[in-house]
């Protein structure tokens, strides 16, 4: 007869540490490793990992699925004016309401520096079967093409980071439900 898992946030709470949940990101070899890629050993890692790769992918991108991305990238040189702030915001709960309906948005906030041609999005947020847990990620669009992206936990400090000139949105990602 099986168990029944009653536990209240038994789909975020991984307790087996020798499963992993997704790919993780940027692509890395692990030598002596669980697999062949590094990959992310809880959900809530995969949920920001697919947060990342949704916000830093452009449209038409990923191959047979043309309306998956937001095209973040070609805003980064247009004068940042309320209305394109509050058009980004727009595009990013429609786009994660179609392919991450299980993230709850709580805040959204866009910033520009435009001595450097630097958009910085920070997104708070929480999986809709955890409403008490709060989590974070940043994302740093520059002008010379590199991306940025820090995770922030919900205890304020930074869990994970990945810097680099990532073309992204070529990855699958785990966390139950993923694109």
């Amino acid at each position: 007869m099986p168990i029944l898992d009653r536990r209240k946030d038994r789909f975020v709470e991984d307790q087996d540490t020798r499963v992993s949940v997704g790919i993780d990101f940027p692509f890395g070899r692990v030598p002596n490793g669980d697999g062949f890629f590094k990959t992310t050993k809880t959900t809530i890692d995969a949920i920001k990992n697919n947060i990342k790769l949704l916000l830093q992918t452009n449209q038409g991108e990923r191959l047979f699925q043309p309306n998956l991305g937001m095209n973040l990238r070609n805003l980064l040189f247009e004068p940042m004016t309320e209305d394109l702030t509050i058009q980004i915001e727009n595009n990013i709960v429609d786009v994660f309401e179609r392919w991450l309906p299980f993230v709850e948005l709580r805040n959204i906030n866009v910033e520009r520096r435009n001595d450097v041609n630097q958009t910085k999005i920070n997104i708070e947020f929480n999986i809709r079967r955890a409403p008490n847990s709060l989590e974070s990620v940043q994302v740093t669009f520059n002008g010379v093409g590199n991306e940025d992206f820090t995770a922030i936990g919900s205890s304020g400090g930074t869990t994970g980071g990945i810097s680099g000139g990532a073309t992204g949105g070529t990855s699958g990602g785990g966390g139950g439900g993923g694109y």
